[in-house]
Parts: C-alpha cells; sequence; structure tokens
C-alpha cells in the first residue's frame, strides 16, 4: 500500500475516533470478563517524559530529568489500560499538564478518587478535581529517592513500561498531538487483545 493511502487512512481514523472506540470496547469486555465493573472506582496518574524530534508538535525542556521533549500524561485503572491520554511540552507542570486528562475522565462520567504522586500536591489542582467531581490524592509513592512499588499506583508504571517497548514511542516525531495520542492508544489495543485471547481457552476448558 503507498505510503499516501497509508497515512490518509490513519489520520481519518483518528479524526473519527476509531483508535479510541476500539480500545474502549476492548477495554470494557476486559473488565467484564474478569468479573469487574464497566467503570473503574479509582484511577492512577502519572507522566512520562519523551524525546522529541525537531518535527514534533512541541518541545520544551524537563529540567529534573535533563530531556527536552514533550510529557506524555496517562490516567489508568487499575490493570493499567489508559482512560485518557494527553501530551504536553515537557517544561509544563504535572498539575498543568494532568488537567486535560481530567477532564477527559469528567466526561466520561468518572467521579471518585485520582491516585498520583507527591508531584500531584497543590490547591490549584485540587481545586480544579474538584469542579470536576475527582478528588486529587497525592500519595509517596517513594523511600530514599526510590520508587516503591506498593498499592494501586505502580500499575501506571507499568503501562509505560509497556509504552516503552514500542520504538515509535521512545521518540516523538508526531507534527500533532492527537497523532500522538493515537499511537498511544494503538499500542495497548493489541496488549488488551492478547489478554483477551489467552482469557478464551481458559473459558472452553472450564
Amino acid at each position: 500500500m503507498p505510503f499516501g493511502t497509508l497515512y490518509a487512512l490513519f489520520a481519518r481514523w483518528t479524526r473519527l475516533g476509531l483508535w479510541r472506540r476500539l480500545l474502549d470496547r476492548l477495554h470494557r469486555t476486559w473488565r467484564l470478563a474478569g468479573g469487574d465493573m464497566a467503570e473503574p472506582s479509582a484511577i492512577v496518574i502519572d507522566s512520562r517524559t519523551c524525546p522529541s524530534a525537531s518535527s514534533c508538535f512541541a518541545c520544551g525542556l524537563d529540567g529534573g530529568k535533563r530531556i527536552r521533549g514533550i510529557k506524555i500524561h496517562l490516567a489508568v485503572e487499575k490493570y493499567g489500560i489508559p482512560l485518557a491520554i494527553d501530551a504536553a511540552p515537557a517544561n509544563m507542570h504535572d498539575t498543568k499538564g494532568i488537567v486535560p486528562v481530567l477532564r477527559e475522565i469528567a466526561r466520561r462520567g468518572f467521579q471518585g478518587p485520582v491516585i498520583g504522586d507527591l508531584g500531584y500536591r497543590g490547591e490549584c489542582l485540587a481545586n480544579a478535581g474538584e469542579t470536576l467531581g475527582i478528588t486529587v490524592q497525592p500519595m509517596d509513592c517513594s523511600r530514599d529517592e526510590m520508587f516503591i512499588p506498593t498499592e494501586i499506583p505502580w500499575v501506571v508504571e507499568r503501562s509505560f513500561s509497556w509504552i516503552s517497548c514500542y520504538r515509535r514511542l521512545n521518540i516523538i516525531v508526531d507534527r500533532t498531538k492527537d497523532h500522538l495520542v493515537a499511537f498511544v492508544q494503538i499500542a495497548f489495543i493489541p496488549i488488551l487483545s492478547r489478554c483477551l485471547k489467552r482469557l478464551i481457552p481458559q473459558e472452553v476448558s472450564a
């Protein structure tokens, strides 16, 4: 297939929200198959700084990690599947970059606790969450500057490790934010598909 045709199809499907709808359908099926409610009762948020090429839609310097690029912001449920995705320049603080993600999960009807690390402390973010019916709960996930995988917050770190397996998402070259979000959604679609495929033989044998 010519590259122009392939890109046109990808851009059109992204514009129509096909990747998001497909991921949402697989996510709902996976939760119901696991005996859970279709919608989660708690969500975990975090961000990952990725280097970006000169063609990228945005660029900034993350002073803490000394990486020039963009931040991918995720809101995931207990299985690590993203419910909302956004991206911003790396120099934007997490308390500001996560607000579009909170708006997205509020638009989906979620109202409850959102758990993050101590980088999400602040009155402004707490007030923004309250207006959306969301309670932001910062939690200390480190000890002696080392990450400690305790309780539910660790699932978002696993989600970012899954993303890092896709070379396309290690150095960001996308010219639009929508295309980057689409590639993150595409990365999780085969992950969920493999999980559901492994579940089918177990149900047959039972």
